[in-house]
């Protein structure tokens, strides 16, 4: 079972996850545990404060350590207790590494996770350094708390379980599993305000089928995502299928 301990100062926004979809049949079937802590539950003042001005001036506010240190310890000590023997605390940043595919693999390699959403300007640096193992970013872009990035580093990871999805070939042929964008997907009707399914997807031949789902994978990343396809390192008949899909793109066009 993979633990995930999240510090939030909002943990009622975790109910998406508890509640709902994927996740919460997961969490039914003990898949992983869920776990928030507050760091206003840390603090010892009357006013539960968990953040302060910054040091040299500027707009906004810095959390404060003690609180978080507090419950990163109790965390990590729940965990431990539990059998994880050493837990990793990620913080989601905009300034950490970017999420991808293969990063999410590797923190769901992981028992354990203790996941800051931090608020405000940021943490304090010394806090950080401290006891922070991981800074991770979902994109390069701000919002307004760590709590939605977490949810999606924790969505990312519970898929990637044994036995979460139905159909366990779900995870293997998502996008960027293999580093291409997913194919093109149809369902009934055959024909939907006068365009068709593809005739190979109709054709009950599963080799066509594949060949036909790989070159629109390879296509699809060629137009859309360019950066993820080093072409040198394709298979003689990945440079085949991505030709030809050119061929045929340049075709279609020709003919508008």
């Amino acid at each position: 079972m993979n633990r995930f301990d999240v510090i939030t100062i909002f943990p009622e926004m975790f109910d998406a996850l508890a509640d709902h979809g994927i996740t919460r049949r997961a969490l039914d079937e003990k898949a992983f545990e869920l776990k928030t802590w507050d760091p206003r539950d840390f603090t010892t003042d009357n006013y539960r404060r968990v953040d302060d001005r910054p040091y040299g001036g500027g707009p906004g506010m810095v959390m404060l350590p003690d609180p978080l240190q507090a419950s990163i310890d109790a965390a990590r000590k729940r965990q431990v207790e539990a059998g994880v023997e050493a837990p990793v605390v990620v913080l989601m940043s905009p300034q950490g590494e970017r999420l991808d595919e293969g990063l999410v693999k590797e923190l769901a390699s992981q028992p354990g996770l203790v996941i800051i959403a931090g608020r405000y300007e940021g943490l304090d640096e010394r806090l950080v350094k401290e006891s922070v193992d991981r800074e991770v970013s979902i994109g390069d872009y701000v919002t307004s708390g760590g709590e939605l990035p977490a949810m999606v580093l924790i969505d990312c990871i519970v898929r990637k379980l044994p036995g979460v999805l139905n159909d366990s070939e779900s995870a293997v042929q998502d996008s960027f599993s293999d580093g291409l964008l997913d194919w093109p997907h149809y369902t009934r009707p055959e024909e939907w305000k006068g365009s068709k399914v593809p005739d190979v997807l109709l054709s009950g031949n599963h080799a066509a089928i594949a060949r036909w789902r790989r070159k629109q994978a390879l296509g699809r990343t060629w137009d859309r995502r360019r950066e993820l396809l080093d072409e040198s390192k394709l298979s003689r008949e990945d440079r085949q299928l991505l030709e030809e899909y050119r061929r045929e793109q340049q075709a279609a066009q020709q003919q508008q």
